[in-house]
């Protein structure tokens, strides 16, 4: 027996007529109609009659009210679960992020979410390579690019701007540096591998190759080495450390926009739209130039 036919005779039962029901159950006449006779062909009897301007309810039907009634409050603390377990979501949730974001920003952003929402799981994949969104190894990507891929959903959360970093020690007995063309009298940490394709690292392979004495393939890297005082460091804001001190602004490389990212195919997907809330509102908290 179909519920929804169930529920129609129900309020037409409750409401006295067609247009009752309909009002009631928020569908038009001719769904109230075609609903009551669908019943009626179930069951193989009438369940309403037509007296005057009236439905008066035949025996059948009063028999069928009574055990109606019983079945509606059953259907109503189903609905009331269904809605409980929607509001309480669970599963897994895989964030994909360089390893710089991954560090700094993430193990806070989701604190209090572990406590809200005690069912979901998070795995974090600390990666400096992007990892193909269509192939599902990750549900959102929290990314510094200027420029999102296409097929991918999301928004711009915060921006890093670049600057020139130095250990107070290495200052202590270097030449002056309070520009970037002072950068030619220093001993300069690269880029290597996949930070060769930052505007910062790509730059300085351009105009002062000869003064790179280190190279690193991660931000978070390079910032220990600024402070164990092997040199100058071009770094974005988020790897700002104790021991390392911020010379000038690097004008040549924009800032570094962070998205959050999801495929198009999850974005109600009710875990994945909660983890990307608590990210987003974290990432608004902490400002447009975080620091950790």
């Amino acid at each position: 027996m179909d519920w929804n036919g169930l529920k129609t005779f129900l309020a037409i039962v409750e409401t006295g007529s067609l247009a009752g029901a309909a009002r009631k159950l928020g569908v038009n006449h001719s769904t109230v109609y075609r609903r009551l006779q669908a019943l009626e062909s179930v069951i193989e009897a009438r369940l309403l009659e037509v007296q005057g301007n009236q439905y008066q309810i035949t025996p059948i039907g009063e028999e069928l009210a009574a055990l109606g009634d019983s079945i509606a409050h059953r259907f109503s603390d189903i609905e009331r679960l269904l809605i409980g377990k929607e509001l309480q979501p669970r599963g897994h949730v895989r964030i994909t992020a360089p390893f710089n974001l991954a560090y700094h920003y993430i193990p806070d952003a989701l604190t209090s979410f572990r406590q809200q929402y005690p069912e979901i799981t998070i795995e974090v994949l600390s990666t400096n390579q992007e990892i193909n969104m269509n192939s599902r190894i990750a549900d959102i990507a929290v990314r510094a690019t200027p420029n999102p891929p296409e097929h991918l959903i999301g928004r711009k959360v915060a921006s890093l701007p670049w600057s020139i970093y130095a250990s107070p020690t290495y200052l202590e007995s270097a030449p002056e540096l309070s520009s970037l063309a002072d950068l030619s009298a220093h001993n300069l940490i690269g880029g290597s591998g996949s930070m060769l394709n930052l505007p910062a690292f790509s730059w300085l392979e351009q105009h002062h190759p000869e003064r790179i004495t280190t190279r690193c393939d991660e931000l978070t890297a390079m910032s220990y080495f600024a402070e164990s005082g092997h040199g100058i460091a071009l770094l974005p804001a988020d790897q700002q450390r104790p021991g390392i001190v911020k010379c000038c602004k690097f004008d040549p490389a924009p800032a570094s926009d962070i998205w959050l990212l999801t495929h198009p195919d999850l974005r109600k997907t009710a875990r994945i739209r909660l983890v990307m809330n608590c990210l987003k509102q974290y990432f608004e908290e902490i400002g447009d130039s975080p620091t950790p």
